[in-house]
């Protein structure tokens, strides 16, 4: 594929115009496909000889020796329209194939670089299931579009109009009685067309609900079956499947009413057509080799016009996933690069907030009036129940989410003169369920860094996360594949080798989403360890629920309802009345009711 093709803008070539938006999008191969148009002609051309030479063999060689050329004239006349029909359609076929496929290449991968850059508010409020939908099944529906339908119609189009001419030159009213029927096929056709628009998308809508159900429940096996919620989940994608059915029966059945409506018409249309030219015959108005003719000829007018109402309504399908597809194109992309800073400059990690607050799109305010000031290599813990804001507060740091009020000033600047990728390419994320991709643990080790790393300091980082040996236990050792979302390892064990990637990426800025609240008591040890040794002179951002992993820390902010209540050092607050001294005591004595009953049993 040239360059041209490959780097094609498609967000820029695509209209809400459906068929300005499917001939944009064959840039680059738009002459090849006209090419295959033309090729179909010719095809259609040599067909059509063949019946009007048909014709001059019978009238001039069987029913009368008027012919002026020897019969092996017209035998080679045959053998060479053979030939060209049979040429012409496969370099039309090859033609359309070779525009299907590499236009559809194209867009899968523009689509899969356009997903990856798309906002994360996108990301939050789309099902992962329906944008799978998306990118396979409508990407494919428009592969078909382009290599059977359109160049169908095309071919349907050119063989009625050839074959219609040819009829004319034999017979002028056998010509026009022949086609009474087209304009209520075409009527029908669009009829149908609209009909099975509406049940086709409809139809996707549903598949993509069923995609989710299917993605999230395999992602979620084992919460599944850990609550042995298997029944629920077996009823909830039955209901989601039946609705599927339902929505699919509509569909076939638009179809199935079509195909005997279509039958019937162009049906009853060659038999009259037969009868009429066959009385023309007996009469004399036509000749034998006229009527051998036109019953070649009229067959290439009824059936592929019969094909054509089935190519406008499957039409429909392709015309549907456009519209599927642009609606993911046409939305905007995370502008990664934009910002003062965007080089090699390094970050020392003072950061401050002033009165800084942030809504979605959608308007609900998460943020209210934040305000905190942090130095350089501080640690920084942030306390409060699920939904206080935690998460929505760090995120602004990585601009996942740009604040609406206030300043965020990182080492004097504003952070939104930052770009996008200057900040994510120096701020580390441990999350609380960290995610292993299906690859090697050395290439989920390196993931988080883009130059090329040595097999030393990979291991070094695992050693800094205390993961080396657990690591040099599996056969494999940094080669070992894990599953799926690295089902194949323990939590601690996925959760430090998390902290491995981080200490190889070297961030200046560190974000630790309770990293430890999903482990035992021996796992929390060890992780709590290597955190400790990643938060060295590092500006660092710990949310938790306990009071315990964050004592620590140079500052706490306690949180609610996107509000910060209380902040200060552990000491500072626990001296204070307020909700972090009623949290510490809780807390406290619920360890303190626990050793006592673990004692107890021993």
């Amino acid at each position: 594929m040239s360059d041209h093709k490959k780097n094609l803008d498609i967000k820029s070539i695509l209209t809400e115009n459906r068929l300005k938006g499917l001939w944009n999008l064959m840039s680059g191969y738009q002459g090849l496909y006209i090419g295959a148009m033309l090729y179909q002609t010719v095809a259609a051309l040599a067909k059509s000889g063949t019946y009007l030479l048909l014709e001059y063999f019978v009238d001039n060689f069987l029913l009368a020796q008027t012919a002026g050329v020897d019969v092996w004239v017209v035998a080679v006349g045959f053998i060479l329209l053979f030939l060209f029909q049979g040429v012409a359609t496969f370099l039309s076929q090859k033609s359309a194939a070779q525009t299907a496929e590499g236009t559809i290449q194209r867009l899968r991968d523009y689509l899969y670089d356009h997903i990856q850059n798309l906002t994360f508010a996108y990301h939050a409020k789309t099902d992962t299931g329906d944008l799978v939908q998306r990118c396979t099944s409508d990407v494919d529906a428009l592969r078909r579009f382009y290599a059977d339908q359109a160049i169908g119609v095309g071919r349907i189009i050119i063989l009625f109009l050839v074959n219609f001419i040819a009829i004319l030159r034999l017979n002028t009213k056998l010509a026009l009685l022949s086609v009474i029927v087209v304009p209520i096929v075409v009527f029908v056709s669009i009829y149908f067309f609209r009909k099975v628009s509406h049940a086709y998308e409809a139809y996707q809508e549903q598949d993509a609900i069923l995609s989710t159900t299917l993605q999230e429940n395999l992602s979620g096996v084992r919460v599944v079956k850990a609550f042995a919620r298997q029944p629920y989940e077996i009823t909830k994608f039955e209901r989601d499947n039946l609705e599927k059915y339902k929505r699919g029966r509509k569909l076939l059945t638009i179809h199935s009413l079509f195909w005997p409506i279509s039958d019937v018409l162009c049906g009853a249309q060659l038999l009259a057509g037969y009868y009429i030219g066959a009385r023309m015959a007996i009469s004399g108005d036509i000749s034998i080799g006229t009527y051998m003719a036109y019953a070649g000829l009229v067959v290439w007018i009824i059936y592929p016009l019969r094909n054509l109402g089935r190519m406008i309504v499957q039409m429909s399908n392709g015309l549907v996933s456009y519209d599927r597809i642009y609606k993911i194109i046409k939305e905007d992309r995370e502008p990664l690069d934009k910002g003062s800073f965007h080089g090699k400059e390094a970050i020392r990690g003072d950061i401050i907030f002033e009165n800084v607050s942030f809504h979605y799109e959608d308007g609900s305010e998460v943020l209210h009036d934040i305000s905190f000031e942090c130095k350089a290599g501080m640690a920084i813990a942030l306390l409060g129940s699920t939904g206080s804001g935690k998460t929505s507060l760090v995120n602004l740091l990585p601009r996942f989410y740009d604040f609406t009020e206030g300043v965020v000033l990182l080492d004097g600047y504003d952070l939104r003169l930052y770009s996008r990728r200057f900040l994510r390419e120096r701020i580390g994320i441990v999350e609380q369920e960290p995610f292993l991709f299906s690859r090697s643990i050395y290439e989920n080790i390196t993931f988080g860094v883009k130059e090329e790393v040595s097999q030393e300091q990979v291991e070094q980082a695992a050693k800094m996360a205390a993961v080396h040996d657990v690591i040099l236990g599996f056969p494999q050792g940094y080669k070992t594949l894990v599953g799926e979302r690295g089902v194949t390892l323990s939590g601690g064990q996925k959760q430090r080798i998390a902290i491995a990637r981080t200490f190889l990426k070297d961030p200046r800025i560190l974000i630790l989403d309770d990293s430890t609240s999903s482990v035992d008591a021996e796992t929390e040890v060890h992780i709590q360890a290597a955190i400790h040794s990643l938060m060295q002179n590092r500006t660092t951002f710990i949310i938790a629920h306990r009071v315990q992993t964050i004592m620590k820390a140079d500052l706490i902010l306690v949180m609610d309802n996107g509000r910060i209540i209380q902040k200060g050092s552990h000491n500072e607050l626990i001296q204070q009345d307020g909700i972090y001294h009623s949290i510490f005591d809780i807390q406290t004595k619920i360890e303190e009711d626990l050793q006592k009953e673990i004692s107890s049993a021993s």
